[in-house]
């Protein structure tokens, strides 16, 4: 290609996401330019379960995204040309009229599925029943057929994608979700008696319930849990009926603030559910803790092991397994010198996959390939 590569992010998908904000920087540092057309709808609500799937709610954010788009199609566009257009995350809203926008500038079309709705909502969060999920899974589908280069988190996502959607192999790349440096820091132990983070949207996939039976164990030391979400009433249930000691909730922290929270925390907690999801993924949190150098505590999963060792780079327990994960902690709050170890090796890989140019070379080599 005689020009340098140059990409467009068309759409509702949610701007302020870790996953677009590092794909985007990534992309801008390796000499990638990038242009943002962008409408919000998406974001207006943070939790995607509960009341936003109320048919009320879902008609405002449609009419909000007819509205979005309806901006977007009479938008001046100054920009030259784009190599590829890309639905962000979520990709699945903004995949058809892309695909429109992407053909007539005979641009390629990348689809950020980072995610599969059907997977989420009919699957691990259990919020739509069977009909509503046979059609969560054609917008999947439709997706997925529509992407000229499909974008996943992990390998073990790419190859549910494969196995559940016939996704062609030669048109999936994986880049990790990774995390922002300097919004997360490495930065050294922190003094005083550990404790140890558990932060994010309280969905099933987390296996909060298998945190809280861990804290509820004798000898752990305390864990704090940031965040809200779909599981709010069971949690508050279950702190009324027989709180932990060492248990301690705050509903939530901003974005800008977690990088104090993680820096004061021990050990980071990731990610212990039993589902296939669960399997999958590596979640934000746990790139972050990397980032920030923070020994990562982790059920050990076919997603995880692409990223991290049990006992080299993070500290890895049985999916579901609450005693396992009272022993880790009890375990890494004994031995300060095991947790800098890990730490440290965690930032170093971090580096090596984690970095935003590391996460966004392969969806830049991928399209460079398929445009030459």
């Amino acid at each position: 290609m005689s020009h340098p590569l140059r990409v467009e992010w068309v759409g509702t998908y949610e701007r302020d996401y870790p996953r677009t904000r590092v794909l985007v920087e990534g992309l801008r540092e390796i000499g990638v330019a990038v242009h943002e057309r962008h409408r919000p709808v998406w974001e207006r609500t943070t939790h995607k379960a509960g009341g936003f799937l109320a048919p009320a709610s879902l008609a405002r954010a449609g009419a909000g995204y007819v509205a979005a788009w309806g901006g977007l199609a009479v938008e001046r566009r100054p920009h030259g040309r784009p190599d590829a257009v890309i639905a962000g995350y979520p990709a699945q809203p903004d995949a058809v009229p892309a695909w429109v926008v992407a053909r007539r500038h005979r641009a390629l079309l990348v689809a950020d599925m980072m995610i599969s709705l059907f997977d989420t909502l009919a699957g691990d969060r259990a919020r739509v029943g069977r009909t509503v999920g046979h059609v969560l899974a054609g917008i999947d589908r439709t997706t997925l057929r529509l992407a000229d280069i499909v974008l996943c988190d992990t390998h073990a996502n790419a190859n549910y994608m494969h196995a559940r959607f016939g996704v062609s192999r030669d048109r999936l790349v994986v880049a990790p979700v990774g995390a922002e440096p300097a919004a997360f820091p490495p930065s050294p132990q922190p003094d005083g008696p550990p404790h140890a983070l558990w932060y994010g949207k309280l969905a099933p996939m987390h296996g909060l319930d298998v945190i809280v039976e861990a804290a509820r164990r004798p000898g752990v030391p305390p864990i704090h849990l940031v965040g809200s979400g779909q599981l709010d009433a069971w949690l508050a249930a279950e702190m009324t009926r027989e709180r932990p000691a060492t248990l301690m909730h705050v509903p939530w922290v901003p974005y800008e603030a977690l990088a104090g929270v993680v820096a004061k925390s021990a050990v980071v907690l990731g990610v212990f559910g039993r589902s296939e999801k669960a399997s999958r993924v590596i979640p934000n949190k746990v790139f972050q803790a990397m980032a920030a150098a923070r020994p990562v505590l982790t059920a050990d999963t076919p997603g995880i092991r692409e990223a991290l060792v049990h006992g080299e780079s993070a500290w890895l327990v049985p999916a579901g397994d609450a005693d396992a994960l009272a022993e880790g902690l009890r375990h890494l709050a004994a031995e300060p010198a095991l947790r800098a170890r890990l730490g440290a090796a965690a930032r170093v890989r971090y580096e090596q996959i984690g970095t935003p140019a590391a996460v966004a070379r392969p969806l830049a080599d991928a399209i460079r390939a398929r445009r030459s």
